[in-house]
């Protein structure tokens, strides 16, 4: 995908860099792929020049390619732009808002990049931050929105009922295309721990491939590989056993070491300004793997009540994904189902922490636990309830 670039900016040619010398036998198109052949590679056309094909074991890999010829780019001197000026992509979501929030509190001028939506996100203004409309759906809405910024930080995903390459590669594609052509100093990337490992499943083999594709840009830039986050627990299980409601889980060994997303967004701005950091990978961890079981077991005991757990065989995800994936409408489906190969596979989301917070310079006891993180919500919320029934009973009138 090519980004559409303003006229002052775009010329015809292309963009030349150092790191791009050896990429131009496959005619200026920035390709990477684990297993393909670089004939393959080269074989793309400008009418795909960004393509993917999602497939598990019985059908090919996803291929990751994009152009990176997007112009030749004036770069001389101008306006200065201030090193604390900072673009939050994906703002309104889980990640994101601690983002704004942190980055606020530090002192950045932050602005936010966010759909155009029915309601508006006027908390972040409310907290201090600007609100700019854009779509990375639609690359020519990108541009504008990097005017004036140093760093750029990418916390976005696409939405639950959108293709999964519509924004986590077409729309990255646009959005790393447009911060190099025009000279963003610093881009950080939210990636998933373990992608790498998992090319079966569509989001984790993009997230990989997207690491590359900046690698390969030329940007200088940071990636944080993240695990679970802890705020993700609250709705899917504290909410439901207290509301006595079904909590949904799986008979999967699969452990996570969940992070509150307030520590992922302080170690972010730690290493953000760590200069020694820039290019390099790393990876935010909790203190603790835990199993679905183990979260439930937590919540009930802080709840003091039992959870009304139904339980889900990895194997029914299995079949279920097989069935999503016979009819073209049911595709993106299947792709989500896809973590069920992850679910059934026995694996670990953690990652030893020690010489990361060294390099940061960060002490594990100021990092939160699951527990108490749970404990703080189930305390406060049980108090909550309490002073409610009080009140209550005191609005009682008796004739």
């Amino acid at each position: 995908m090519a980004c559409r670039l303003p006229t002052q900016l775009a010329t015809p040619g292309k963009l030349h860099h150092p790191h791009h010398t050896k990429l131009s036998t496959c005619h200026g198109v920035l390709s990477w792929r684990r297993t393909l052949a670089t004939d393959a590679l080269c074989s793309s056309t400008p009418s795909s020049s960004t393509a993917l094909s999602v497939n598990s074991h019985k059908r090919p890999l996803v291929t990751c390619t994009a152009r990176t010829n997007v112009g030749a780019v004036n770069l001389a001197p101008g306006t200065p732009v201030r090193p604390t000026s900072i673009l939050v992509v994906g703002a309104t979501g889980t990640l994101g808002r601690q983002i704004v929030r942190r980055a606020l509190d530090e002192g950045y001028d932050v602005r936010c990049l966010v759909r155009p939506r029915p309601a508006p996100a006027d908390f972040l203004r409310d907290w201090g931050a600007t609100v700019v409309n854009a779509d990375l759906s639609k690359p020519e809405t990108i541009p504008a929105t990097l005017v004036g910024i140093h760093t750029v930080i990418d916390c976005a995903t696409g939405r639950p009922e959108e293709p999964i390459k519509t924004v986590d590669w077409e729309g990255k594609v646009a959005l790393i295309q447009c911060a190099k052509a025009m000279g963003i100093k610093k881009f950080v990337f939210f990636s998933i721990h373990n992608c790498d490992k998992h090319p079966e499943v569509p989001l984790m083999e993009i997230k990989y491939c997207t690491e590359k594709f900046i690698q390969e840009s030329g940007l200088d830039h940071l990636t944080i590989r993240l695990c679970g986050f802890m705020q993700g627990l609250i709705g899917q299980y504290a909410v439901p056993i207290l509301e006595e409601k079904s909590v949904w889980g799986t008979d999967a060994p699969t452990r996570i070491a969940y992070m509150d997303t307030q520590d992922v967004a302080r170690l972010t701005f730690i290493a953000l300004r760590n200069e020694n950091l820039n290019g390099k990978r790393l990876t935010f961890a909790g203190p603790r793997a835990w199993t679905t079981q183990e979260v439930i077991t937590l919540c009930e005991r802080l709840a003091g009540q039992d959870a009304n757990v139904t339980t889900v065989p990895v194997s029914i995800l299995r079949v279920t994904r097989q069935l999503t994936r016979l009819f073209q409408w049911t595709n993106d489906v299947a792709d989500r189902l896809a973590f069920s190969e992850v679910l059934s596979s026995d694996t670990v989301f953690s990652a030893p922490m020690t010489e990361t917070y060294n390099l940061l310079g960060v002490d594990s006891k100021d990092i939160i636990s699951l527990e108490k993180y749970l404990q703080d919500y189930f305390t406060n919320i049980l108090k909550k309830l309490k002073d409610l029934k009080a009140q209550s009973k005191q609005t009682d009138i008796y004739f």
